[in-house]
């Protein structure tokens, strides 16, 4: 038995010693396999156990999965139903509101309409007058062939100037304002009188020396002319002073009367020809016109009649205008209340449409959310190669789902949509 089989560096190795060695390297070997096998099946039942738990944490996210989601769709038909209350809600505001600006809009367009038919009627009346003025110029046009057939009697020429002043002052005033062949306390009577806001009437009168005139047109020789002009001269001033010593009467009439020259080449003539006899007359406060600035003359004392009219009225325009103003103001003040009404229904139809939006994204994912048997074997194999990954992740809580995680609600979301979003 200890023959020597084998020399190592001087060491006999014998068959005994070999058969000792062997079964001590068979023995270690079987001890290291059943080590193997013992933690081999440890690592089995552990795996198995963490099946069993990964099983079950499943069916607990399951459970929690399907009631959710009854909660949801309870959730959802709430809020349905509360948007539906509130849409109605809105609807019946914004027809109030609707109507109540209808009906200001109404009345409105019908004071604009009720005014502009009277100014048009009074512009229709104003064109009547004018027109009516027109025709009238038109008849006396007609009827006047010629200046000098009617400057040939001094009757006649005396009732055309008359008639030219008389048309020109009842054709620009209205009646009341003035008076033909008016008496004054001397006991003279001017053609006519204008009655101005101080109650003081301003004379005016139409009895020009035409025959003057008419001799210092038709002189022939220089000294001819010489002589009319002289005689003109005379004719004019005398008038003129007694236009003034007889209607200029102090605190009765206006300190300044008016001398009608019936043609506007006669008065034409007197102010290139004879200035200082114009000068005169300022100085005498006699003002020579003729009919356009008789016209012009009548339209100034029209305004200032009618501004005086106002004055006497301020008062009563100005309370107007005061409770004018206030009304603007209230009207104001309303249309700014119903801007951010208008506003605010903007808003929360705004905001209403981004919920919509949000239930239907999230209706579709909860749609989405159909576990067949199919895909949960697969889940379940997915879950043995993923165990590891997800067992060591389990503890920290950005793996977890938000609505496990204990997070705050969001501002203006109701607990389903938190949730809904906390599953993202």
């Amino acid at each position: 038995m200890n023959q020597s089989i084998l020399t190592i560096n001087g060491l006999d190795i014998g068959l005994g010693t070999a058969a000792g060695a062997f079964a001590a390297s068979v023995l270690a070997l079987l001890v290291i396999i059943a080590a193997v096998s013992v933690r081999a099946f440890r690592q089995r039942e552990q795996e198995s156990a963490r099946q069993m738990r990964q099983s079950e944490a499943m069916e607990s996210r399951m459970a929690e999965l399907a009631r959710v989601q009854a909660e949801t769709v309870g959730r959802l038909q709430a809020l349905g139903e509360g948007l539906g209350g509130r849409q109605a809600e809105l609807a019946r505001v914004m027809a109030e509101r609707l109507d109540a600006v209808s009906m200001r809009l109404g009345h409105s367009m019908d004071e604009v309409t009720r005014q502009t038919v009277q100014r048009l009627q009074s512009l229709h009346e104003r064109i009547a007058v004018i027109d009516h003025a027109q025709k009238s110029l038109a008849e006396l046009s007609g009827q006047v062939t010629s200046l000098r057939d009617v400057l040939g009697n001094k009757q006649a020429r005396g009732a055309f100037g008359q008639a030219r002043m008389e048309t020109i002052v009842a054709d620009g005033l209205p009646k009341g304002l003035f008076a033909f062949q008016y008496t004054l306390s001397n006991n003279t009577r001017p053609d006519c009188v204008i009655f101005l806001p101080d109650q003081r009437p301003l004379v005016i009168d139409a009895k020009f020396p035409l025959e003057s005139i008419t001799a210092f047109r038709q002189g022939k020789t220089d000294e001819d002319r010489l002589r009319a002009a002289q005689r003109l001269r005379q004719d004019v001033w005398k008038h003129i002073s007694d236009i003034a010593s007889k209607y200029l009467l102090p605190g009765e009439t206006q300190e300044m009367a008016l001398m009608f020259v019936p043609s506007e080449s006669v008065y034409a003539e007197l102010y290139d020809g004879f200035d200082d006899l114009v000068q005169k007359a300022y100085r005498a406060r006699v003002v020579m016109v003729s009919p356009s600035l008789l016209m012009l003359a009548i339209q100034v004392m029209q305004q200032i009649l009618k501004d005086a009219r106002m004055r006497e009225a301020a008062d009563l325009i100005r309370a107007e205008v005061g409770r004018l103003m206030g009304d603007v103001g209230r009207l104001q003040e309303r249309v700014l209340k119903l801007q951010q009404h208008h506003g605010q229904a903007s808003d929360d139809m705004h905001q209403i449409l981004i919920s919509a939006e949000k239930i239907g994204v999230r209706a579709g994912r909860i749609d989405q959310l159909d576990f067949a048997d199919s895909k949960m074997g697969q889940g379940t194999h997915q879950g043995t190669h993923q165990g590891t990954h997800e067992v060591g992740a389990a503890g920290s809580p950005a793996s977890r789902p938000l609505f496990l995680q204990g997070q705050a609600p969001k501002a203006g979301e109701t607990p389903a949509v938190q949730r809904l979003e906390a599953g993202e």
